[in-house]
């Protein structure tokens, strides 16, 4: 198709997420929705709303002055009636204000988005997968069965499937056959990465020390940090079975650095406890200075049993910070199948094993860190491939491949 033209009033996009939760997600379309603005799309922000054991970006919306449109029946928890309501809203919606774009973001946005968009008869409708969640352990089988089974019919309805890595595309398209492979396109995640650029050496050697007083850490104590949400699939059990390994390799104290809340923050506690690594564990809680407390950590670590595309990984490449990564999802993509950190390989099934495994990596990242040069050429790579500049770049040329003259709203 032609793209549109340049001298007519901006192209309306209408752009639906669940809810804006702390992850990459939310971080993504607000980007997005503020970006897109100078590529010539106008956007209308749509999402529901968090539960009160997540953390809400909201703020991060705010503070770039994007105005959220609030779905208050939409959130992560299944009703029926409430998600009825929702998808007549939307329907109601797109009737009225005649978007030229209807791009859904996560699960049940992207259910009663695309279904509403379709109805509506929208000229373009465009959906994106943000992690590995069909193929991975976040439902049950059945579970798995059923929303395979949803995904592959909406992907009829659908004319743009996005996705952030080439492996979600050819686990996406080609084992689990969701939409035909020409309608995926790559564009991996956008974020702001300039504050966690690191100060020069004097400064930096001044924030790492003031973050380690504030914390009530030492210099010479290794500090492990973790950052994301408290939920399964985030594993931060592997972490907890680490820290008495990691100390054995080392000699040396170590202490975990727990950034984020969730569902699971109490159990996680309490797992400590059992195994007696309490006193080992600061858990922080959801915080708005990461580029301080980035400068604070010696090694980040990403335990998970799943993933699409880290942010923290992101962010800690960025900031000079060696990452050590379960070789998951699309964690490898990401470090460059592990020239820019250490991937840990092993599928999970001996919890114990994969502990010392862990360790093991840890280990031999902090006996031996990466040099300065090293640590440039991964924070030049995580500029180029995740800034936000290139991601609203990357989309707006996918909206106007995709629509023509006719198409604008």
């Amino acid at each position: 198709m032609n793209a549109p033209s340049g001298t007519d009033a901006p192209t309306r996009i209408h752009r639906v997420i669940a809810r804006l939760n702390v992850g990459g997600p939310a971080i993504h379309v607000v980007l997005l929705s503020r970006g897109l603005e100078a590529h010539g799309f106008r956007t209308r922000l749509l999402a529901g709303e968090v539960t009160e054991d997540e953390g809400d970006m909201a703020y991060f919306a705010a503070q770039r002055e994007v105005e959220v449109h609030r779905l208050p029946r939409l959130n992560r928890t299944l009703s029926p009636w409430a998600d009825f309501q929702v998808f007549l809203a939307l329907l109601r919606t797109f009737l009225r204000e005649r978007p030229a774009v209807v791009h859904t973001h996560t699960a049940k946005a992207g259910t009663l988005g695309r279904l509403a968009a379709f109805l509506a008869r929208v000229p373009l409708r465009v959906h994106t997968y943000h992690g590995h969640v069909l193929g991975g352990s976040y439902f049950s089988p059945f579970a798995t069965r059923v929303f395979l089974a949803m995904e592959r019919a909406l992907a009829r309805i659908t004319h743009r499937i996005v996705v952030l890595t080439e492996d979600q595309r050819r686990e996406m398209a080609e084992e689990l056959r969701i939409g035909r492979r020409e309608r995926y396109r790559v564009i991996p995640l956008g974020l702001e990465l300039d504050p966690f650029s690191p100060p020069g050496p004097q400064e930096e050697g001044s924030v790492r020390a003031e973050v380690r007083r504030e914390l009530g850490l030492e210099e010479e104590t290794v500090v492990v940090g973790s950052v994301g949400r408290l939920v399964p699939v985030k594993n931060h059990e592997l972490l907890l079975l680490s820290i008495r390994p990691l100390e054995r390799l080392l000699s040396r104290r170590i202490r975990l650095l727990v950034v984020g809340g969730g569902e699971r923050e109490a159990e996680l506690q309490e797992r400590a406890r059992e195994w007696g690594v309490e006193d080992r564990v600061l858990w922080l809680g959801w915080r708005r200075d990461l580029p301080r407390l980035y400068r604070a950590m010696d090694v980040l670590a990403l335990p998970s049993h799943d993933e699409g595309t880290p942010v923290a990984v992101i962010e800690a490449l960025v900031a000079g910070v060696p990452v050590v990564a379960r070789a998951v999802g699309g964690v490898p993509e990401v470090l460059e199948e592990g020239d820019l950190g250490r991937l840990v390989e092993g599928d999970g099934r001996d919890p114990l094993a994969l502990s010392w495994a862990f360790a093991s990596a840890l280990a031999r990242t902090l006996e031996a860190p990466p040099g300065e040069e090293e640590r440039e050429r991964a924070r030049t790579s995580a500029l180029r491939r995740f800034g936000v500049e290139r991601l609203c770049r990357d989309m707006a040329e996918l909206y106007r491949e995709d629509l023509g003259p006719e198409g604008r709203g």
